[in-house]
């Protein structure tokens, strides 16, 4: 009866040629741990979402808390005056609960639709069993790699020019790992995680970027001195995987020295590999570099699921609703999920009308020296596509 059932069932387009394990392959001893790290063909997708109704794309966006909002209304206005073919599922977390209802249902719809944007979430609840909801989402999804580009506008005045480092951070483990406990009375240990399987493939991630994109060099960011386990794993995976990749130059540098290094000298990086809470510190410490929190754009991937949010990740609580956010980091993100999807056309009218306004026209907001509102760099940039 099950197969004559099951004969009469049609298969949906978008699913034709996934295949899934059958539910024998998770046995219900596994661990949810597990059952995400090791089994991962349980939840096989394709990498890129195959497009629906006319080549159109489904996109859970989340905005987030702050100027996230504001931010997303200004793609979705961009997107709309170019035609992008891009549905938005809209998705709001909640701040303020003690549960993670919201946070489940958002990673649903990206289960579903296969591509996020998003803000940054805020997280207000200080419930213990209430976890963070962007490193939920990360972890949850898998999405073991993260990718920051860090390229200098040239039309934004900062210390340093011409600037071109690309930041890779693994995303789901780490001093993130959010496995705390009070051993004794006033004494609280918080556990660092590193795994080799997660160390090795997010180091064949970095190389094999530094591969397709013709970087030249890979430098692995670390504590190992001290942390002689944990990141000592790290940078020993990370060596053992650059003998794999003799055309790409390997080195590696402690975070006290490569923080001081960035200041100082930023143009001897080229591709930088490191864990979770390093990748978070000199994120910023290149955001700052190059202008503020507002410009650069962030990407994290897993082998099924990517979203893409702006690259600093702070809410801008304070200047919400105020007009002088700056929305060139979402909408940086937002050519990157275009380009993620193959709508490179559209991802191209965005990127040129963003170069126009910020290094020719130099209409920027007060956070990068300009005197813009957040809506006149809007309409510059939607002027300037009118003229690509």
């Amino acid at each position: 009866m099950a197969v004559r059932l099951l004969s009469k069932v049609k298969c949906l387009p978008g699913i034709q040629g996934v295949v899934y394990a059958s539910a024998s392959a998770a046995p219900a001893q596994l661990s949810d741990f597990e059952l995400q790290h090791k089994t991962p063909v349980i939840r096989k997708q394709k990498n890129i979402p195959i497009a629906q109704y006319g080549g159109r794309h489904a996109v859970t966006m989340l905005p987030g808390g702050g100027i996230g909002p504001e931010c997303m209304g200004y793609v979705r206005e961009i997107f709309k005056y170019i035609g992008a073919p891009i549905d938005f599922e809209l998705v709001n977390i909640d701040p303020n609960v003690d549960n993670d209802d919201d946070v489940q249902y958002a990673i649903t719809t990206i289960k579903r639709n296969g591509v996020g944007l998003k803000g940054n979430i805020e997280t207000k609840s200080e419930a213990a069993y209430v976890t963070s909801r962007n490193v939920a989402l990360r972890n949850e999804l898998d999405m073991y790699a993260y990718v920051l580009n860090c390229k200098s506008f040239p039309g934004v005045n900062t210390r340093h020019k011409d600037i071109d480092i690309v930041i890779i951070r693994q995303n789901t483990e780490g001093e993130y790992a959010m496995l705390e406990h009070e051993s004794v009375r006033g004494v609280i240990e918080s556990m660092k995680v590193v795994t080799a399987s997660n160390s090795e493939r997010v180091a064949r991630f970095a190389f094999e970027f530094a591969k397709r994109n013709g970087r030249k060099k890979v430098t692995t960011v670390h504590k190992a001195n001290i942390m002689k386990l944990s990141d000592g794993l790290f940078l020993e995976t990370s060596r053992r995987m650059a003998q794999e990749y003799p055309d790409i130059e390997h080195n590696d540098m402690i975070i006290d020295n490569c923080c001081m290094q960035l200041v100082a000298r930023p143009h001897q990086f080229d591709v930088m590999l490191m864990t979770n809470l390093y990748g978070s510190i000199v994120s910023n410490v290149v955001c700052g570099l190059l202008g503020g929190a507002g410009l650069l754009s962030g990407r994290n991937y897993g082998d099924h699921y990517a979203v893409f949010e702006p690259g600093t990740r702070n809410t801008g609580t304070a200047i919400a609703g105020k007009n002088i956010a700056n929305p060139i980091a979402m909408i940086n993100a937002s050519v990157d999920m275009l380009e993620h999807l193959g709508h490179h056309y559209h991802a191209g009218l965005i990127r040129r009308a963003l170069d126009k306004t910020i290094n020719i026209d130099r209409v920027i907001t007060p956070d990068c020296g300009g005197t813009a509102s957040s809506s006149e760099v809007v309409d510059s940039i939607i002027k300037n596509i009118g003229r690509c």
